[in-house]
């Protein structure tokens, strides 16, 4: 099965930075399309960030211009470096595949707080 660990949230103020990581299991990172997903407060699951095999980045429009996906594929990790971090910001983030399906099996997430 599958195993995704995400990292780096906590707590910051408005405007701060955070880097989250994402170690992934078996080739996972380097063979799929990855994203990663926040699921606020109340709201449901969201896809912010996606990239593809080749490098090739896609933002939603809320952290376009504020975050950055990368990927390690030696290290089978996938990283969201987060800037000028929002209140709004606020949530559960989650890494997986972001094909056309939505996953089934998820990790354990990492929580980041912006405080305003």
């Amino acid at each position: 099965q599958v195993q995704l660990v995400e990292s780096g949230g906590g707590l910051v103020q408005a405007g701060g930075s955070l880097k989250l990581s994402c170690a992934a299991s078996g080739s996972i990172v380097s063979l799929n399309i990855m994203g990663w997903y926040r699921q606020a407060p109340g709201k449901q699951r969201e896809l912010v960030a996606t990239i593809s095999t080749r490098g090739v980045t896609t933002y939603a429009n809320s952290v376009r211009g504020r975050f950055s996906i990368s990927r390690d594929n030696a290290k089978n990790t996938l990283y969201l470096q987060m800037n000028s971090l929002k209140a709004e910001d606020t949530g559960v983030y989650y890494c997986n595949t972001a094909g056309s399906n939505w996953p089934d099996y998820w990790g354990q997430g990492t929580q980041v707080t912006v405080s305003s």
